[in-house]
């Protein structure tokens, strides 16, 4: 029988809980949900198409550690000036710095649509209520808060 897929830090990330020996965090926590991979990946496809679990797996596990890549670089360069909060702003930047150039005025042209308010671009038709931010806000409800904050916790 094959084993299960591992990730970087030697566990398993069908695994009810291990932690990353290098984190602290349970294997589960650092990966997003296969059904938001599948669901994304499923969209590329004709309606026929399938995709092997193995493929989902590894898609998994490369959009998660490159999520971590872009937010540990924007980490570093909101700690170097002080800051406690991650801003899209300063995704870009670490894009940018980390050699994603070409992904830059597409993501500025989506945060300047968000920060307008336009989530039309971002939901699909039917997908329910309008989206809200990370406190439950709508955009542009509340100009105190932020899009695309993530707190940096110690």
């Amino acid at each position: 029988m094959a084993e299960a897929p591992t990730s970087p830090a030697g566990g398993s990330h069908d695994s009810g809980g291990e932690q990353s020996p290098r984190s602290g965090v349970r294997e589960q926590d650092r990966y997003l949900p296969i059904a938001n991979i599948s669901r994304i990946m499923k969209k590329a496809l004709p309606p026929n198409g399938k995709i092997a679990k193995d493929a989902k797996d590894t898609v998994q596990e490369c959009v998660s550690e490159f999520i971590s890549f872009i937010t540990s670089e924007a980490s570093d360069k909101c700690q170097k000036e002080k800051r406690k909060t991650i801003n899209g702003d300063d995704l870009l930047w670490a894009m940018a710095t980390l050699g994603f150039e070409d992904y830059i005025e597409p993501l500025k042209a989506y945060l300047l649509r968000y920060r307008e308010g336009d989530t039309k671009g971002s939901a699909r038709a039917g997908d329910g209520p309008a989206r809200r931010d990370a406190v439950g806000t709508l955009p542009g409800q509340n100009a105190q808060v932020r899009p695309y904050e993530v707190m940096i916790f110690p």
